[in-house]
């Protein structure tokens, strides 16, 4: 299973919201370290959503990525290719010097 920042980033951001309502009703009730304690969790998934938010950045690397990939497999087919030719030419060699030991 792969982590997917797409799915994770609405999620974070929906938890960061509610721990900063649950920060009022614990305050509210009088529970200053329970309050304490949703701050601090809806600070670090605050922060956690900001990091997942898909940025300019991200897309702009998405894209190099691609265009390696796409070189790749441009690499694997010539050099595929060049080994085809390799073999065709060695068989061809090999034919050639077996031909010259049987006539004499």
């Amino acid at each position: 299973m792969t982590f997917k920042p797409a799915i994770w980033y609405p999620i974070a951001a929906a938890l960061s919201v509610i721990n900063v309502v649950a920060v009022g009703f614990a305050a509210r009730s009088a529970e200053p370290w329970h309050a304490a304690l949703h701050a601090a969790l809806a600070l670090a998934l605050g922060l956690w959503a900001q990091r997942l938010r898909p940025g300019p950045g991200r897309s702009g690397l998405q894209a190099r990525v691609e265009a390696l990939e796409a070189d790749m497999s441009v690499l694997r087919r010539e050099l595929s290719e060049t080994q085809e030719r390799l073999d065709f030419a060695e068989r061809v060699l090999a034919q050639g010097s077996d031909a010259r030991r049987v006539k004499p």
